[in-house]
């Protein structure tokens, strides 16, 4: 074994033995097998910041203080710039740190040059500048920054590597007048920006103009692109007319993501090199190599530190309990208590019930003293047993108000909704055996869904949400408009709903043979499903969503249709359900922008890039489906290749080489089904054109289908083979990821 010598001053032999023992402690490498790996190593008197500036290890300014990865034992060095007033933290060369998260495991800077190509009124290029950096083990954050450019004759393109590919993206901005261009609008007029791929290093940030600036060069002289953080930049139309001396200094910060080492959580456990303390977790990021560490719930402080994260004392914060005294602090968690004397548990929904029994205490012996004392303990015992209703009563009021009763009553007003049962708690929870995990028959990203019976021997489901939010509550309220004017055999049936519970409920009639999804992905059920089937299915759920956007009064946009969210009775019968991203249409508008929600491999492209809502967004999400009855592949699968893991691309990649029979279920494919297979494959791909534009409504589309069931005629359609129709969706997406 080797050991380091650790030297230092000392006035006694007693500090110098305690050094020494410190620097035992600290410095012995840690021996397995042939391998020597060295443990965490932290001189002490280590600057814990940098003027103003934490500065958090593994990150460090004296020697001894940073982490220092074998292949670059600089790259969590920070230099303590003492010229400046306060003192300025800096990485590297000149990139200027303006924080460091531990928990999100970036570092935020500021980078001090932009790409820009100024130009005169001849096309010459005068002045001309191009950003490029490599922070080696660091990653641009896609999910901090953007790519930026301004002009308006102007082309930027973002490029970079990850894992030994290149990568590339950008934007174009055009106007013809300064007029054109507005304040806090970057959206391709003066102004564009792109979001920036993950785990990319080695940037490169290169511009192009389309006529040199010569059509507007009186007020905009020049091109500039740049990536920024996105909480950091603010476009303002003016300065598409500054020259290039504006430029040459502009500066911009931008957020970097950072890992330990190169290797993920289990290799850096079994060599031994993972920098993860006690009570830490060690996390793999998602296309970075290497790993990060956070402490484990209840805990905060430096997961990288021995004994850096420290219990919380939640007890001293925010917590359930009814009151400060009933909460007991435990290491990592806390939990509630009722004083002596009084049972329960002690939190806010539940507080403490004393144990106080009035109508035990002792009779008197003489009979006017007995008979007084039994009127006052009947009289307490009504008086407690009103004062436990009435306190019942406002919880359940409460509740209501808490979970959006009046709202649902005032949205409610003047619709007919009959059928609409109001449920008690007392009902549900018997129902499910007091929501049992024995009775869970499904989970959701909005909630739990319990098998229950209610006293008449219905079978029913009951969806109960996750946590009482906001949100939660907007998201049950939906659910409920929207499902109490469908009238439709192939939608899922509300029966009713209950406000007076902590978390709003919902309960449906009870579809028992699973969703589409679970079919599809069991060999043994997805044989049975043969291809009639299928093709029922596919055109039940068409009618459902053409029912949705054109037949009832207020259309809808179910903005969530995925094979998990259609369940399949005895008879395979289609049955549409999860209303709880929902919207209704405004009478005035055939699109509106929104929060995009959705599930990946299902959302429409266009939606996710403006966020404006159409009912063509429900069709993309249906083709998607479509791909799923005649292929059983997975919406998205990491053991496709990189540029085919998401089954949309998968499938026009096949369609545009001819190659379908490569892709579809054997299960369906025979001589007498092979041209209606053909036929909803160009009808899927119609549906998932990339411009909602070009897609079909969803009347058409059951039509089609509708068609397809009864062999029609293999008519002319805007989807044929010709190719025709599918030349922007195929030319922007599928050949655009081959080139790359």
């Amino acid at each position: 074994m080797i050991i380091p010598l650790c030297v230092g001053m000392a006035y006694s032999s007693y500090a110098l033995l305690l050094t020494v023992w410190v620097c035992w402690v600290l410095m012995t490498p840690v021996i397995s097998g042939d391998k020597v790996v060295s443990p965490l190593v932290i001189a002490p008197n280590c600057s814990e910041k940098c003027g103003d500036m934490s500065i958090p290890y593994p990150f460090g300014i004296e020697d001894g203080c940073y982490y220092k990865p074998p292949n670059n034992p600089t790259s969590f060095h920070i230099t303590c710039d003492n010229t400046t007033i306060p003192l300025t933290p800096i990485y590297g060369v000149n990139f200027e740190v303006l924080n460091i998260s531990l928990i999100e495991g970036e570092l935020r800077t500021k980078l001090h040059h932009v790409s820009y190509d100024c130009y005169n009124q001849s096309k010459r290029l005068l002045h001309q500048n191009q950003v490029g950096f490599n922070l080696s083990t660091f990653t641009l954050s896609s999910t901090k920054n953007m790519l930026v450019a301004i002009g308006c004759d102007t082309s930027a393109w973002f490029t970079g590597d990850r894992g030994g590919k290149n990568y590339q993206t950008g934007c174009m901005t055009k106007c013809v007048e300064l007029a054109d261009a507005s304040d806090d609008e970057c959206s391709g007029i003066g102004c564009c920006q792109a979001s920036i791929p993950s785990g990319i290093k080695n940037t490169q940030v290169v511009l192009k103009g389309f006529d040199n600036h010569s059509s507007v060069y009186t007020f905009n002289p020049c091109s500039v692109a740049f990536p920024v953080a996105k909480d950091a930049f603010t476009f303002n139309y003016r300065n598409l007319s500054q020259s290039w001396e504006y430029y040459k200094n502009l500066s911009f910060p931008v957020v970097f993501s950072w890992t330990i080492g190169h290797n993920n959580c289990s290799a850096a456990k079994k060599d031994g090199s993972c920098l993860c303390k006690e009570n830490a977790v060690c996390c793999d990021p998602v296309h970075e190599n290497g790993y990060r560490c956070n402490c484990t719930y209840g805990y905060s402080g430096n997961p990288y530190l021995p004994h850096g994260c420290t219990d919380i004392d939640e007890c001293k914060g925010e917590n359930n309990c009814e009151k400060a005294d009933y909460c007991i602090n435990t290491v990592g968690s806390y939990y509630c208590i009722c004083p002596k004397g009084y049972h329960g548990n002690g939190t806010k929904t539940h507080g403490c019930i004393s144990n106080i029994k009035p109508w035990l205490m002792p009779v008197s012996t003489t009979a006017g003293v007995g008979g007084g004392m039994i009127i006052l303990l009947l009289f307490g015992f009504i008086m407690h047993n009103k004062h436990g209703k009435r306190r019942i009563r406002k919880m359940r009021e409460s509740f209501f108000r808490q979970n959006g009763g009046l709202l649902l009553d005032e949205k409610l007003s003047g619709r007919h909704v009959d059928t609409l049962k109001i449920f008690t708690m007392q009902d549900l929870e018997a129902a499910c055996n007091n929501y049992s995990d024995e009775n869970i028959i499904g989970r959701g990203g909005f909630g739990v869904v319990y098998k229950g019976i209610l006293p008449n021997n219905q079978v029913v489901a009951i969806k109960k949400s996750l946590r009482v939010d906001p949100n939660q509550v907007e998201q049950f309220i939906n659910e409920v408009l929207v499902l109490s004017q469908i009238n439709n055999r192939n939608v899922v049936k509300l029966l009713g709903c209950c406000l007076e519970t902590e978390v709003p409920l919902l309960v449906y009639e009870f579809i028992n043979n699973g969703t589409l999804y679970a079919h599809l992905n069991d060999a043994a059920k997805a044989s049975i499903m043969k291809w009639h089937v299928r093709l029922n299915i596919a055109s039940e759920v068409a009618d459902v969503l053409s029912y949705l956007h054109t037949t009832i009064s207020t259309p809808i946009i179910h903005r969530d249709i995925k094979s998990m969210n259609i369940l399949l009775d005895e008879s395979y019968t289609a049955k549409v359900t999860d209303f709880g991203a929902s919207r209704l249409i405004p009478s005035d508008q055939s699109q509106f922008t929104t929060v995009v929600l959705g599930t990946q491999g299902y959302l429409d492209p266009e939606y996710m890039q403006t966020g404006e809502l159409t009912e063509k967004s429900d069709v993309y999400s249906f083709g998607v489906v479509l791909l799923e009855l005649l292929t059983r592949k997975k919406v998205f699968s990491n053991t496709r290749p990189e540029a085919e893991k998401v089954l949309a691309i998968h499938f026009l990649l096949r369609m545009k080489e001819g190659r379908l029979s490569d892709i579809l279920d054997i299960n369906i494919v025979s001589k007498g089904t092979i041209e209606e297979i053909q036929q909803m494959a160009n009808l899927a791909k119609w549906c998932l054109m990339l411009k909602a534009e070009e897609r079909p409504t969803m009347r058409e589309v059951a039509m089609e289908l509708e068609t397809i069931k009864r062999k029609g005629s293999r008519d002319s359609h805007p989807w044929n083979d010709d190719g025709s129709i599918q030349e922007d969706s195929e030319s922007f997406v599928v050949e655009n990821i081959i080139s790359n």
